[in-house]
């Protein structure tokens, strides 16, 4: 899937697997060519489910970092938050390899503590891209293109990584 090959329609989330084909088209939808995104929000607990493994991600996220096929010369970032990153990198392994390259524009970060136990399953950026997993239980959820809907939850998740801390170093330091 090229940047440009993000459906209109966004998938119904009503499966572990229709989330996956959410969190894909979020993420094809938010580095469309042409968009104005320049902040991608991914909110999880752990991120356990979600489909950061594959090689075409990296290889979009990349380009889309890098600012191909966008805004010239815009400073992109990818921003992470969660409870905690304890499974990530046995969950995902090629994906914290390909963050070490990336570690000017990849921000993990750690909620407080009496907020990590309610932190919503998001994914938003800055052009009304949402995608938002509301019951995790039964694999419900909801996916849109619309900047109302994704507005409060910008602003409630920048509220929150302002309280938030920085956490998931890429190179952990060994003595």
């Amino acid at each position: 899937m090229s940047n440009n090959d993000a459906p209109d329609e966004p998938p119904v989330i009503d499966s572990r697997s229709g989330f996956v084909a959410a969190v894909q088209w979020g993420f094809a939808r938010a580095m469309r060519e042409g968009g104005r995104s320049r902040r991608i929000l991914c909110i999880d607990r752990d991120f356990v489910d979600w489909p950061l493994e594959a090689p075409e991600l990296h290889a979009r996220l990349t380009a889309w970092l890098k600012g191909a096929g966008g805004v010239p010369g815009a400073q992109r970032q990818l921003v992470l938050l969660a409870a905690n990153f304890d499974e990530m990198p046995r969950r995902h392994p090629r994906f914290v390899a390909w963050r070490r390259h990336f570690t000017h524009a990849v921000f993990p970060f750690a909620a407080p503590e009496d907020m990590a136990a309610v932190l919503p399953t998001l994914l938003l950026d800055d052009d009304g891209t949402l995608v938002r997993l509301i019951d995790p239980v039964h694999w419900r959820g909801r996916a849109s293109a619309d900047e109302r809907s994704a507005l409060p939850w910008r602003e409630q998740i920048d509220a929150l990584l302002q309280r938030s801390e920085a956490a998931f170093p890429a190179q952990s330091l060994g003595l």
